[in-house]
């Protein structure tokens, strides 16, 4: 089955409106691969900004959303919130939120109910820390992550899932293709036997640790890699090139 090719650009917390208005103007006149689907996740209080700025076939997402429509939780922000500013994705459960700020597998699978039940497209983040893989329970980790939001998803065509080594992230070190060919091949067949064959065939496995324009080609070629989620290469002309990988 084929799978659109999905890059998501993580700006995390970077950026102001002149920075950020460059890199827009630079995706904005990039000859873009039209097959491959580009969403950036923009920091909350730059969404809108993103959005209006954005050419239209260049989606926006949130970093972050909150599991209910609304209430006293001070610093929060809900789906309903996103979408009112005309954004249509989140990203939920990127290690950050669960390793800097105490994010549970729970409350991360809460979150991704509300945000698809609100019509939200979520990129779902997994992935092990150094000592996890060191230790050969990648498998264990990301199965356990992957249940949390399994068990909260109905619609799988709104959801896109992001492996994501912890030991990769900002580090320099990336999973070669191989691992990441073979963590993703277990995950499909993982989603096989746990949800359905039809949407193991569907659901698109991104990538994302330290993702270049070097080392895009190569893991965008392995079978099972259906794109990437980038960091700090988001913030660069060379995201273009990462768009374009499949080229």
């Amino acid at each position: 089955m084929s799978r659109k090719f999905f890059v998501g650009g993580n700006w995390k917390m970077n950026g102001d409106k002149a920075s950020l208005g460059e890199l827009i103007k630079t995706l904005n006149s990039a000859k873009l691969d039209p097959n491959t689907e580009v969403v950036c996740g923009a920091p909350s209080i730059y969404l809108e900004f993103a959005r209006a700025k954005l050419d239209p076939k260049i989606g926006v997402a949130a970093q972050n959303c909150y599991k209910v429509k609304g209430g006293a939780f001070t610093g929060e922000i809900s789906p309903a919130m996103i979408k009112d500013v005309g954004v249509h994705w989140v990203i939920l459960g990127h290690s950050e939120r669960r390793w800097v700020f105490g994010e549970t597998d729970a409350l991360i699978g809460q979150k991704c109910a509300h945000a698809l039940e609100n019509g939200l497209g979520v990129i779902a983040c997994i992935g092990e820390k150094l000592d996890e893989r060191e230790a050969g329970i990648t498998e264990k980790v990301i199965n356990a992550q992957t249940k949390h939001f399994a068990d909260n998803i109905k619609d799988w065509s709104k959801v896109v899932l992001a492996y994501e080594p912890v030991w990769a992230i900002g580090t320099g070190k990336t999973a070669s293709p191989a691992q990441a060919q073979d963590v993703h091949d277990k995950l499909r067949q993982w989603v096989k036997a746990n949800v359905s064959e039809a949407v193991a065939n569907s659901v698109r496995i991104i990538y994302g640790g330290s993702v270049t324009g070097g080392t895009c080609k190569e893991l965008g070629g392995m079978k099972d890699v259906d794109g990437f989620l980038v960091g700090g290469a988001a913030l660069k002309p060379e995201f273009v090139d990462i768009i374009n990988a499949k080229q």
